[in-house]
């Protein structure tokens, strides 16, 4: 398996510089917010900055202007739909995009694009790969049967080695075409330096936060399994009554858990506690805010952006002890890890973040933030990824080895 520095971000250049320029398409369901939205955003702008032309297709969404921002073209189709005769309508008009833009690597993000994007590139001599970014469920063979196709690539990129385990153990992937490549957070954006007082105080003005408060914030959409009233039940042990909460994500098609959550909070008498925030659009400045993030969720996150942007901002972080939080936060060195479904726990853990000297926050911050650079870094993940179509473009023809020269380009012999 591979998680690559830069090597493939250079030898996708060679490959454009002494042969053509490749041809990626990025296939997804919308592009609106979420993990795997960002990440295409981020290797859309990586392709064409290293020489590539970028497409992207979506349903749309609120984001496509991050595309073309970033020097990709986005094609509209229902890609999202689950309706055969929508789907098999799909496949024949991708195929047509493929031909006729000369695509030489069809990028899979989600199971349905995936479904249509693997029949599409029949007969088109484009590459198939896939990324997969959760341990969907496989409850029955049905389920089991739709998820198989996040396994079908000549690739396939797992987020995390949580993923990578998942996709050889319940979907049947082989080993040999798995490539780990864990995504990463713009550091240059999520740095305590970049966010100045002025935002800071704009967003605790916004969000009416008592002064003096110790904040801890879930940064999540409104949804069960990420844990809302596990930390509700917590915050209620640690009988305090300068704690404030802040749940930050969209309620969007979840409005019916938001009524139910906030019934809970009326009857636990937290509602001078607790803020629902349905949008942010200064993640950086909110976590900048916070005493301790933390990321409870019920069941395992395939990566989970939360503990690294909140490590990357230097925030304690506090999540549930599975998934791949397991692999980017250093247990009781840069933040804690509690069992699934602990209330007990979890309050425990938010103590002892609470409890943190300045200086022990300021020592958890600086390992926190060095190992979100060393490791987790949007270059990191873009550079992976690059190493990935770069395999699969020399796959089968004479290999290409890094420029010694990058201002010449020449090869190294």
């Amino acid at each position: 398996m591979i998680h690559s520095a830069d090597t493939g971000s250079r030898l996708f250049q060679a490959y454009a510089k002494t042969r053509h320029a490749p041809v990626v398409m990025q296939v997804l369901p919308a592009l609106n917010s979420g993990g795997v939205e960002q990440g295409v955003i981020d290797i859309n702008a990586a392709i064409v900055k290293a020489g590539g032309h970028s497409i992207v297709v979506s349903n749309g969404g609120a984001r496509v202007h991050e595309i073309t921002r970033g020097g990709g073209m986005h094609l509209e189709l229902p890609v999202h739909s689950k309706n055969p005769f929508v789907m098999i309508a799909t496949i024949h008009r991708l195929r047509k995009m493929i031909r006729e833009m000369n695509v030489d690597i069809v990028h899979a993000c989600s199971r349905a694009p995936a479904w249509v994007a693997l029949k599409a590139v029949e007969g088109t001599g484009a590459r198939f790969m896939t990324s997969c970014h959760a341990a969907h469920g496989v409850s029955n063979n049905l389920k089991r049967l739709y998820n198989t196709v996040m396994g079908k690539g000549e690739r396939v990129i797992a987020v995390s080695a949580f993923i990578a385990d998942y996709l050889q153990e319940h979907l049947n992937a082989s080993p040999d075409v798995i490539r780990v490549v864990h995504r990463g957070v713009a550091i240059e954006r999520f740095h305590p330096n970049a966010v100045s007082p002025e935002r800071l105080i704009r967003l605790s003005q916004e969000y009416r936060i008592p002064e003096g408060a110790s904040v801890i914030m879930l940064p999540a959409r409104l949804t069960r399994i990420k844990g809302h009233m596990l930390l509700l039940d917590a915050i209620q042990r640690l009988k305090r009554r300068d704690v404030f909460c802040l749940f930050v994500g969209s309620d969007a098609g979840n409005e019916s858990y938001r009524a139910e959550l906030e019934a809970d909070i009326a009857a636990k008498d937290m509602g001078g506690m607790v803020r629902i925030v349905p949008n942010c659009r200064d993640m950086p400045a909110a976590y900048m805010l916070a005493t301790v993030v933390t990321c409870p969720s019920i069941v395992p996150e395939g990566f989970g952006r939360v503990p690294i942007e909140a490590q990357a901002m230097g925030r304690p972080i506090v999540a549930t002890d599975h998934g791949g939080a397991r692999e980017t936060i250093l247990r009781d060195d840069t933040g804690w890890l509690v069992p699934p479904g602990d209330a007990a726990a979890l309050a425990a853990a938010l103590s002892d973040a609470l409890s943190l000297t300045d200086r022990e926050r300021a020592l958890l911050a600086t390992r926190a933030m060095g190992h979100v650079a060393d490791h987790f870094t949007n270059n990191g993940m873009c550079d992976g990824t690059l190493d990935v179509y770069a395999e699969l473009l020399n796959a089968g023809a004479p290999a290409l080895s890094a420029p010694e020269d990058a201002a010449q380009g020449r090869l190294a012999a």
